[in-house]
């Protein structure tokens, strides 16, 4: 949801439920009204700025500024009440929240959805809790599938003797999934929501100091106890281990599986890129691939998915006019345009188009540009095969123009044999080479 939005919901739900206990201090009860009491606010005096959810500029380069922002008028209580799914009222205002957004995406008809949720494995029965909450409070719709996301915390969760070894950080994410796979009777709610959940992501501040020697004696996750962070690099390849294990049971079964869709190359070093091109799907954002060409032609040869928010990367990393975005389309990496956080960034109910329509305000796209982005968000993303044959033709799936219909997708096919003749004129180019 946008900032507008939040603001209007708190404001009703003040309004209509003032008297409704939403959390308990010291064992008493505590009702919504005395929470705005405690800080000398009623819903009649609440307005964005004193919401106060916006990143403007002090939060570039800045990424504990950034989250603080999801604390509402600065109190971390209210980001509790209205935007956890783990708390007092179990979720409720939140649930009601993203009713309301998917209300929003069935009346604009043509946006979908992969909302990120959090999974922070400091214990197993956070995915039990996050299948209840959604199945519970009907969190499904067509136009929306979810994305669990992890953030990279261990070292925090060590420091507070919640966890004893990076091993227990997997497990608490890994061994319900492997459970369920193998008796989705043992967790009905968990199963169902499995069915609407198409992958993982991996996330948190890039630009940590980090030790980047990776060894072979490096510990294994049952021996790495210190209150050190691992790497990025060690947490996305014991993810993608357990994820490729889980996948294949998974397959077995009949079942989905997943994709792995980091945050990769936001900030921090490049060879963060050298462990999103060997390990995942797609990643998002890609900046720091502008400062390191071979790696930028390595992606374009794999053709691995780019998603991009630059609005998002104007308030954190890279100003809007600097961000590569229109020079990896130009060379054709297979870009797409996203949304990061509409809370933060956005300002309209239609956060995507803001998105498009400034890209092609700024960047001078024309219309063909912006069919092939929605084209390319359209193939990279988790929805049913059924629905992207709606969206983009029966032959999709096949290389070149004869995956194209001009008819659903707007791009020219001579847009789509230029991008598809020029990397086979490249990968002959590298596989001949040697012949020369």
């Amino acid at each position: 949801m946008n900032q507008k939005h939040l603001l209007r919901f708190i404001k009703r739900t003040l309004r209509q439920n003032a008297n409704e206990i939403v959390t308990v201090k010291n064992g008493v009860p505590v009702t919504l009204k005395t929470v705005f009491e405690d800080m000398k606010l009623d819903a009649y005096d609440l307005n964005v700025d004193i919401l106060d959810v916006h990143a403007d500029r002090n939060t570039f380069h800045r990424f504990d500024r950034f989250n603080a922002k999801y604390n509402p008028v600065g109190e971390s209580g209210l980001r509790e009440v209205f935007l956890k799914t783990d708390n007092y009222m179990n979720g409720t205002y939140f649930a009601n929240i993203i009713k309301e957004v998917i209300a929003d995406l069935a009346e604009n008809k043509y946006t979908y959805l992969e909302p990120r949720i959090s999974i922070y494995c400091k214990n197993k029965n956070e995915w039990s809790k996050l299948a209840t909450w959604a199945l519970h409070n009907d969190g499904h719709s067509p136009h929306l599938r979810w994305l669990v996301q992890v953030p990279r915390l261990y070292d925090i969760y060590r420091i507070k003797k919640l966890l004893k070894n990076f091993q227990e950080f997997l497990s608490n994410l890994f061994d319900p999934l492997f459970e369920v796979s193998i008796n989705p009777t043992a967790n009905p709610d968990l199963h169902k929501f499995l069915t609407q959940l198409i992958g993982f992501d991996s996330v948190d501040d890039e630009s940590k100091p980090e030790n980047p020697n990776l060894t072979e004696t490096m510990k294994p996750p049952q021996e790495w106890d210190d209150e050190e962070n691992p790497p990025y690099t060690y947490y996305l390849y014991y993810m993608y281990a357990n994820m490729s294990v889980l996948n294949k049971l998974r397959k077995e079964q009949g079942l989905n599986t997943f994709v792995f869709r980091p945050h990769c190359g936001e900030a921090g070093p490049a060879y963060h890129l050298n462990a999103g091109f060997l390990l995942s799907q797609n990643i998002s954002h890609g900046l720091m691939l502008r400062k390191t060409p071979a790696q930028q032609y390595l992606y374009y040869l794999s053709q691995i998915f780019i998603a991009m928010s630059p609005l998002s990367n104007n308030s954190l990393f890279l100003r809007y006019h600097r961000n590569p975005m229109p020079d990896y389309f130009a060379r054709g990496l297979p870009v797409t345009l996203s949304t990061d956080d509409p809370l933060q960034f956005h300002f309209t109910r239609e956060p995507l188009m803001e998105e498009y329509s400034i890209a092609a305000q700024a960047w001078k796209l024309s219309q063909c540009d912006m069919c092939e982005l929605a084209r390319n968000s359209v193939l990279q993303s988790g929805f049913p095969h059924e629905m992207k044959q709606y969206w983009l033709g029966q032959d999709y799936m096949q290389e070149g123009p004869a995956g194209n219909d001009i008819t659903r997708t707007n791009v020219p096919n001579v847009r789509v044999a230029f991008r598809y003749d020029t990397l086979l004129d490249e990968l002959d180019m590298l596989f001949h080479a040697h012949e020369d």
